[in-house]
């Protein structure tokens, strides 16, 4: 079974793209979702973000407080920095074992961070999810409530979309010019 990873810039659309393909029968992991999951049930991960963040990383309930941890951590590179060094190498572990679970063809990756964490290497092919930053930003205003000023600081986190777009095997322009469905229609026949 081949590994495919989907990658793209915060509001870029991976997850609709994502979306498209599970009506495909195409499993994906969200590695996002699964490390919010993992930050709320892995012990382990839980108390080594209390210990970093403080109590307030988490309600009274034990519930992950994802307002305050976003704020810390997007507002100081360290801090981000040592938060990627606990939370990528569970959802890496987790991610793995959840391909060795998958009987389909190919079964994909959802991760914001592919290429910075350098684990697109361990996926067969890469898919890229882009559009234009401007509908980026706007995308994720609508979506997240967020300021302008504040998904421009998450993006610049980022690698640059046009580096991304280099090093990927597949592209999917996600502008509202290109029609998604033919586009993975097209991917899917072609992966091998």
């Amino acid at each position: 079974m081949l590994k495919v990873g989907i990658t793209g810039g915060i509001g870029s659309g991976k997850t609709t793209v994502c979306r498209i393909f599970e009506m495909l029968n195409i499993p994906v992991y969200y590695a996002d979702d699964r490390a919010k999951w993992l930050m709320q049930h892995d012990p382990d991960l839980k108390k080594n973000i209390k210990s970093m963040l403080g109590e307030a990383a988490y309600f009274p309930d034990g519930k992950l407080n994802r307002k305050f941890i976003g704020e810390q951590v997007f507002n100081n590179k360290n801090l981000l920095a040592q938060m990627n060094k606990l939370i990528h190498p569970a959802v890496f572990l987790d991610g793995q074992q959840w391909f060795d679970k998958q009987t389909s063809r190919y079964a994909i990756k959802e991760a914001a961070l592919f290429y910075e964490t350098g684990s697109y290497s361990q996926m067969d092919q890469m898919i890229v999810v882009t559009a234009d930053r401007e509908e980026r930003i706007r995308r994720v205003m609508k979506r997240d409530g967020l300021t302008k000023k504040a998904v421009e600081a998450r993006m610049d986190k980022q690698l640059p979309e046009a580096e991304k777009i280099e090093k990927a095997d597949f592209v999917i322009y996600n502008d509202g010019k290109e029609l998604l469905i033919p586009r993975i229609l097209e991917i899917d026949r072609l992966i091998c």
